[in-house]
This record gives C-alpha cells, sequence and structure tokens, in this order.
C-alpha cells in the first residue's frame, strides 16, 4: 500500500485536474449557448436556399452557365475536412479524420493512389495528423480566430474557383453535424457540382427569373454554395463546444470519483498506520513491565 504522502500528492493532483476539466466546461457551456444560437438561426435560410439551389440547378442540366452544376468523372477530388485548433473534446477531431481515412480507402482509393485526393484541412488538429499521410493542399488555423461569413465564403470561394478552373472534379465536406450538446452527427456532404435530389426530380419547381437567368446565376448560386459551407462551419464549431463541455462534464465526474477512491484509501492507510503505532506502544509498554 503506498505511504500518506504519496496518496495526498495524488489527490491533490487530481482536486487540480478537477478544477481544470470544470473551468473548460463552463468556459465551453457558455461558448456553446453563442455557437448554438448561430447555427440555429441560419439552418433554415442555408437549408431552403440550398433547396432552390438544387431545383434550379436540376432546371438548367443542359446551359453552359452552370458552371457549378456540371457532373465530370471523379478523376480528381478534394476533401475539405473541418476540424478544431483545440482537443481536449473527445472524439470529435477524431472521428472526422477517420472518415477520411474510410473514404481514401473505399470510396477514393483509386484516386489516391494516383495522388489525385487532396485534403483541405480547416483545423490544426486535422492539419497535423491528416498531412503526415494524405495529400493536404492548405490548412485555413485562422478561420477561428474570427469565425464570420467573410472569412468562410473567401475559402468557399477559392474552392469554388478551383472547381470551375477543372482542377478538382469533386469537392466533399466531411464535418460534425450538431444536434444537441451530446451528440455530433458525422456528416459526409457533397459540396460540388451541386446536385438535385433524387426525390426532386420529378417535382421540379418553375421559376421566373427576374431581372434575368444570367444575373440569378451569377448572384445566386455562388451565395448559396458560401452559406452552405458556412453553415457546415457552424455546425462543427458549435459541435466542438458540445462536445468538450461533454468530455469535461465526464471528466470532472471521473476525477470526483477517483478523488473518493483516494480518500477511501488514504484513509483505510492512515488507519492502519495508527494501528500499528499502538500495538508498538503496547508491545513496548509490556517489554518494560516485564
Amino acid at each position: 500500500m503506498a505511504n500518506l504522502k504519496e496518496i495526498r500528492t495524488r489527490i491533490s493532483s487530481v482536486q487540480k485536474t478537477k478544477q481544470v476539466t470544470a473551468a473548460m466546461k463552463m468556459v465551453s457551456a457558455a461558448k456553446l449557448k453563442k455557437a448554438q444560437d448561430a447555427i440555429v438561426q441560419i439552418r433554415p435560410f442555408a437549408d431552403k436556399l440550398h433547396e432552390i439551389l438544387s431545383n434550379l440547378t436540376g432546371s438548367l442540366t443542359n446551359s453552359d452557365d452552370n458552371l457549378y452544376g456540371v457532373e465530370r468523372r471523379p478523376e480528381k477530388v478534394l476533401l475539405v475536412a473541418i476540424t478544431s485548433n483545440k482537443g481536449l473534446c473527445g472524439g470529435f477531431n477524431a472521428n472526422v479524420i477517420k472518415q477520411v481515412t474510410i473514404l481514401a480507402g473505399s470510396t477514393y482509393y483509386e484516386q489516391y493512389q494516383r495522388d489525385s485526393l487532396h485534403v483541405l484541412a480547416i483545423g490544426k488538429q486535422g492539419f497535423e495528423i491528416l498531412k503526415k499521410t494524405y495529400h493536404v493542399v492548405g490548412e485555413h488555423n485562422h478561420v477561428y480566430d474570427n469565425l464570420s461569413f467573410e472569412n468562410v465564403s473567401a475559402i468557399a470561394t477559392s474552392v469554388m474557383k478551383e472547381f470551375v478552373e477543372g482542377k478538382y472534379d469533386k469537392v466533399e465536406l466531411v464535418y460534425n453535424q450538431f444536434k444537441n450538446a451530446g451528440v455530433q452527427i458525422l456528416t459526409t456532404e457533397q459540396f460540388l457540382p451541386v446536385v438535385q435530389p433524387e426525390e426532386d426530380l420529378n417535382n421540379q419547381t418553375e421559376y421566373i427569373f427576374e431581372p434575368n437567368q444570367e444575373e440569378i446565376l451569377g448572384e445566386l448560386i455562388p451565395k448559396s454554395l458560401k452559406t452552405q459551407f458556412f453553415k457546415a462551419m457552424l455546425d462543427s464549431f458549435a459541435s466542438e463546444h458540445g462536445a468538450r463541455m461533454t468530455a469535461m462534464h465526464k471528466a470532472t465526474d471521473n476525477a470526483s470519483d477517483l478523488i473518493q477512491d483516494l480518500n477511501l484509501t488514504y484513509n483505510k492507510a492512515r488507519q492502519s498506520a495508527i494501528t500499528n503505532e499502538i500495538l508498538e506502544i503496547v508491545s513496548g509498554a509490556n517489554a518494560l513491565s516485564s
């Protein structure tokens, strides 16, 4: 059995760890509220805009102006892996990295073998791991310093430009979709080309273009794509804080349980030490009396 000093040192160490995890839980809870409000507010708008975009793209299949809906054989693929800059959030980052690995080993195995599968890493945690195995073409860790539509749209614009220029034939987003503080849904979402959902192929909405079709294509489609990208970032950001809050809550509970066990061990060791001292005193007294 460990001596009393070692147990006291261990208890003190776990108590300090508990204070840190409890503080991190409170910080994440505060940030989660703001991030959750942001994703809840933008999600209906983004979903409706994406629905319009899908219908619009479906009705313009034969148009040369439909630059973002051109379907090509996926010879060159870009995976946008959205993780976080910080850790201590459970399996949040690991799940995204694992999904990229699964896609590289199955759906896009041929492209991976030809070095035609590239990864755009958003978040330091994903970048540090993915760069060791995959062809990472860029990182955008700075975007979390100010997660605004303007900063995110700049990344989306760059990706859209590369697709139009033919650098990539397909672009997919891999991120955690926010459901609630305790649940994050790992999502792989096709970003480009824009395709119409199969269930809507026979139920297309007819639109009256005002002022004209060219201006609609030039304004609505890029804006919708940028909004879709921004929604994915907000989803991931809210999921990160939810995952970290949950992880720190569990860590705090585990620390409390460990402290309780250590206190029990300490009391048993202290009781045993006192018993031994009493026995030594009694034995000494008996020896003197004899």
